[in-house]
């Protein structure tokens, strides 16, 4: 189960300095986020919400990083999207006043505020930056589902694979060595990224490292010829 914890006001939050939607809010429409708003701490594989369900308001990851995923046919998972410190999820939910189309599970252990509803309307209503911002989030996060689209079912196994490492090194970046992606994933959940099985995944990731494209340290990945990697994602500018 979740825990529940004490989290600090939000302007004393590191994580919205990297929030584009929240780093230009006044203190006092941060006041109005952090009257009432809650916390909670998320073991890794604690879902914070389940697809199908209705949200009543919003998340905002303070520590720890979450995959945001469906269940396609025969079950089989498919992870929309990651995010971070300093990134909300479930606002699309909230803004059309739907159910959740997606289940966001906590893929490390994770801090994660919630912000009813009423708050960050209340706050959307009377700021017409936040309101701009929250339009191009969207419009963002539409051109990346189209973009994924198109790749999954266009692209051959080996540029998908390629294509979702640097999508994790752009996401999470790389760790103190400057090759190891700053995240670690089962390779059932590279699979699921890349719109592949487990075992085709498993397949790739170690011809990639007999070809000196990738170190492989367990779970752990290292990005050794970056160059090669680009190359082989094929994707176009």
């Amino acid at each position: 189960m979740k825990k529940q914890i004490e989290v600090p006001p939000c302007q004393d939050c590191q994580g919205r300095i990297h929030n584009h939607l929240f780093c230009s809010l006044s203190d006092k429409e941060l006041d109005v986020f952090s009257a009432n708003k809650g916390g909670n701490f998320y073991k890794k594989g604690q879902n914070i919400f389940y697809e199908g369900n209705r949200g009543h308001g919003l998340y905002c990851i303070y520590s720890g990083k979450v995959k945001v995923h469906k269940l396609g046919d025969e079950a089989k998972e498919q992870i929309v999207r990651f995010a971070k410190e300093g990134e909300i999820l479930g606002y699309r939910s909230l803004l059309s006043d739907e159910p959740y189309n997606a289940t966001a599970t906590a893929i490390e252990d994770s801090v994660i505020c919630y912000v009813p509803k009423s708050r960050f309307l209340e706050v959307l209503e009377n700021n017409s930056k936040l309101t701009f911002k929250t339009i191009q989030l969207l419009t963002r996060d539409l051109k990346a589902s189209e973009k994924k689209i198109i790749n999954i079912t266009q692209k051959p196994v080996l540029e998908r694979i390629a294509e979702a490492l640097l999508i994790l090194k752009e996401k999470f970046g790389l760790a103190d060595d400057g090759q190891t992606l700053n995240v670690v994933l089962t390779r059932r959940e590279i699979g699921d990224l890349a719109g592949v099985t487990t075992e085709t995944t498993i397949r790739t990731l170690s011809d990639l490292n007999k070809k000196g494209v990738v170190r492989l340290q367990g779970k752990r990945i290292a990005l050794v010829n970056m160059n090669q990697l680009t190359h082989l994602a094929n994707l176009a500018d």
